[in-house]
């Protein structure tokens, strides 16, 4: 084991040598403070194992599993379970996720993404005055929870890939929640800078005190409710969720809000299903070398953006162009960059990306993909072709048009612009060789800024998403064409969620799993550490570092602080708006390496990289 928190390494090493193989045993780690801010990591080599994930306490139960025996799947639940209490602004019980697996060289699509009640329709986010509701009038409150997906996709995915039983994977929740953890930074200051949950009683009464400050950093905080929550879904697995009286307390929560109550059923959540789909693979070469990258197909346009943002960037001059030295790293340091030619590249091809998304993404049960495949959107010849659209060294194109993949157009309306937030991201590769991705959220921080007891009548418990407001608020165009990702019953909304398992084309062996929370800029962090592993021959905790970048199709976003005043001139030279701004990415990343692996964490968050 290299590169950890020793006191959390100790602990955690003790625990696992103890345990019987099957037989996982959790011992409480030291629990050191998360930062907010921006934290210089090391990355971390390992050579067994690795997990990856957003908050030390949960890649350490992660860790634990694995070292306990359990596979990549069982690291995964425990480690969920605890970001359901340590990180419960991104993501829980309470939302959705998607998961890429990979076994003996075949990669699997495992599909928790919320749903909308069978009661709602396209007019759920119109208001009273015909037009679309403003975000955090749709977001805040019962009206934009779907319903949640995650545990029953953990759940088929245990089924299929477990080693542990599934009751021993909620052992390190349980026990955190009951005990209590130590309240990070980065939670105290997203409560400070919070609006909304102090109007939710059971949130207010568990996250802030009498004073209505937040709790402090470094303060016990106990959940018994989401304990008594998780024992239940343990020893009954997810209808202990989806039916009875947690289901009845979410239903009742949703239904009961006083100004903006949702549609959300009991007959919803019990017939909820997790979905096993094929993954988008594509093919992409760089420095010389074939590789296959492997993500979540639609509803999430996570891996078809950014294959398309790859994709076309390979039919340009953009590999010739290496990264230059420049601002870069922790403001008032020096560290590699993007130049602004690579970046104008970068940009246009993601204007080009994101206007087919805004045309053709959503529920693969609802939308019927262009020219009959979602490939077709992928196809060497149409990216060559949408490549030619960029002038590599004239002006910006500002916005792009969608294309005409494949021999069919589709009937579809392009998407309006509107926000997209939250989420965490996990990525885990145990002793077995199995790989998992997993990219999971409640959208929003805090979700719906609903927080719900479970009916346990403890204190505490988890928040619900606000998962519909990613469909599109406004249903139709002018003239009556229906948008992709419209709200429908049963619905998944479109997800930017991309999480990605990549593998040497020739081989077929394991290269990389990696992935981000970020709402839409998801594809842009996700895409920029693929690219500098791949292209620029960067370690994974060195493509984290770098400073973010991207286009959701209308300006050029660039992390703020991070780019010499000389490179953001040069774009605004070719006529792009550039905007300057706060990009925080939560990337994790783990490689395959000669002598195992190395994992990085994004120093803008709190999170960590542990193994053997």
């Amino acid at each position: 084991m290299r590169h950890i928190l020793p006191a959390l390494a100790a602990t955690a090493l003790v625990a696992a040598c103890a345990s019987a193989p099957g037989q996982f045993g959790y011992t409480v780690p030291a629990q050191p403070e998360g930062s907010s801010g921006y934290t210089p990591k090391p990355g971390w080599a390992t050579s067994k194992f690795a997990v990856a994930a957003a908050n030390p306490l949960a890649t350490d139960a992660g860790y634990q599993v694995l070292k306990a025996g359990g596979s990549a799947i069982d690291a995964a639940i425990a480690v969920q379970m605890v970001l359901t209490l340590v990180e419960p602004q991104s993501s829980g019980i309470g939302g959705g996720a998607f998961l890429l697996h990979s076994s003996g060289g075949k990669v699997e699509a495992f599909d928790g993404r919320e749903t909308a009640p069978a009661a709602a329709d396209g007019k759920l986010f119109i208001g009273a005055d015909g037009k679309p509701m403003p975000f955090d009038a749709a977001v805040v409150g019962g009206r934009s929870v779907g319903t949640p997906g995650t545990v029953r996709m953990l759940e088929m995915a245990h089924k299929q890939y477990g080693k542990l039983p599934w009751a021993q994977l909620f052992v390190p929740a349980i026990q955190l929640a009951e005990n209590g953890f130590k309240v990070s930074a980065r939670l105290n200051t997203l409560l400070k800078d919070e609006k909304y949950l102090k109007n939710d009683a059971v949130a207010a009464a568990y996250f802030y005190k009498a004073d209505g400050t937040p709790v402090d950093t470094g303060s016990t905080l106990r959940n018994p409710a989401l304990a008594e929550v998780l024992r239940q879904i343990a020893s009954k697995g997810s209808n202990a969720l989806l039916q009875g009286p947690v289901a009845q307390a979410i239903v009742t929560k949703v239904q009961s809000h006083p100004s903006n109550p949702g549609k959300l059923a009991l007959s919803d959540l019990a017939g909820y299903q997790a979905k096993k789909r094929d993954p988008i693979c594509s093919d992409y070469s760089a420095a010389g070398k074939a590789y296959r990258l492997c993500g979540m197909p639609p509803p999430s346009s996570g891996a078809i953006a950014v294959g398309q943002i790859l994709g076309i960037l390979n039919n340009t001059n953009a590999a010739s162009l290496p990264l230059t030295s420049g601002m870069g790293g922790v403001p008032g340091t020096v560290a590699p960059t993007p130049s602004a030619d690579w970046l104008h590249l970068y940009t246009e091809a993601s204007r080009l990306a994101f206007a087919d998304r805004g045309q053709y993404l959503g529920d693969p049960d609802f939308v019927q993909p262009p020219g009959g495949s979602w490939m077709s959107l992928l196809a060497p010849a149409y990216l060559s072709e949408r490549a030619k659209l960029i002038q590599p060294t004239g002006a910006s194109m500002k916005t792009a048009r969608s294309g005409v993949p494949g021999v069919v157009k589709t009937a579809y309306a392009p998407m309006p612009d509107q926000p997209e937030y939250g989420t965490s991201h996990i990525s885990i590769i145990d002793g077995y060789g199995n790989a998992i991705a997993m990219t999971t959220t409640i959208e929003d921080q805090f979700g719906s800024r609903l927080m719900t007891d479970g009916g346990t009548g403890k204190a505490g418990g988890f928040l619900l998403n606000n998962e519909l407001t990613d469909f599109s608020f406004t249903p139709t165009d002018a003239e009556g064409k229906p948008v992709a990702n419209r709200v429908e019953p049963g619905k998944r909304p479109r997800s930017s969620m991309a999480p990605t398992l990549v593998f040497d084309k020739n081989t077929g062996q394991l290269v990389m799993s990696g992935g981000s929370p970020g709402g839409a800029l998801i594809i842009h962090y996700t895409a920029k550490t693929l690219y500098g592993v791949l292209n620029w021959g960067l370690l994974p905790q060195q493509a984290i570092d770098l400073p973010n970048f991207g286009s959701l199709g209308g300006p050029s976003l660039l992390e703020e602080k991070r780019f010499a005043p000389a490179t953001v001139e040069a774009l605004r030279a070719r006529g792009a708006e550039v905007r300057e701004m706060n990009m925080t990415s939560g990337l994790q990343a783990i490689q395959k390496t000669p002598t195992g692996y190395f994992g990085g964490a994004d120093p803008r968050r709190e999170g960590l990289v542990l193994g053997d």
